[in-house]
């Protein structure tokens, strides 16, 4: 019975973890580049950048530093 349910567990853990990526919406997008100089040019790039991520391609993300 112990061997049925640790079976089960592993098998349930394979599945559960997928590689699926999830993309920011239109609005996510908009929000984040309020904060921008060029607000324009911010949603282009990002609107690129989640076009290129839903295709497979890989893409470039800049870690910006925590300011205190």
């Amino acid at each position: 019975m112990k061997l049925v349910l640790k079976l089960s567990i592993i098998i349930f853990v394979f599945f559960s973890f997928n590689n699926k990526s999830f993309s920011l919406t239109n609005y996510q997008i908009k929000i984040f580049c309020k904060k921008e100089k060029k607000v324009s040019s911010c949603i282009k790039d990002l609107e690129k950048k989640r076009s290129d991520l839903q295709k497979g391609k890989l893409i470039e993300i800049n870690v910006e530093p925590y300011k205190r």
